[in-house]
């Protein structure tokens, strides 16, 4: 059985896949052409960019599907 994750640890099993499954559905029903986004972590700023369409110069099976 997977025990719950603390609020500021990683994330459990069940954490990411609910994670993963409203990420997927953000894309699906919300997300237009993009999305910037910034997360502050102990480990300093993350970034993190949302796009209909690869980032120039990569090809779209660079990327892993979810």
């Amino acid at each position: 059985m997977d025990t719950p994750a603390r609020p500021d640890g990683p994330l459990s099993d069940a954490e990411f896949d609910q994670f993963r499954d409203l990420l997927h559905r953000y894309c699906a029903h919300e997300l237009d052409q993009w999305e910037s986004l910034q997360a502050e972590t102990p480990h300093g700023p993350v970034y993190v960019l949302l796009t209909r369409s690869p980032l120039a110069g990569t090809l779209p099976d660079a990327y892993r599907p979810f």
